[in-house]
């Protein structure tokens, strides 16, 4: 397996952003994301990990590799 692919996280969205803060719907958006069901590939960076701590009840992350 690619060192690239080791370092990469899958992260779905499991819930709608209807009823979410302004600030949390932006982040869902900065990720990639916009609809439930939908799947993105992100860098295992922290810039990534404190975006999803701020979602963590909307999303779900897999780490790939």
């Amino acid at each position: 397996m690619s060192e690239k692919k080791k370092n990469t996280l899958k992260i779905t969205q499991v819930k709608s952003t209807i009823k979410a803060t302004s600030r949390q719907k932006a982040t869902i958006q900065a990720l990639g994301l916009g609809r439930p069901n939908q799947s993105v590939e992100r860098t295992n960076d922290p810039r990534v990990l404190g975006q999803i701590s701020k979602v963590n009840h909307l999303i779900k992350v897999e780490k790939l590799g």
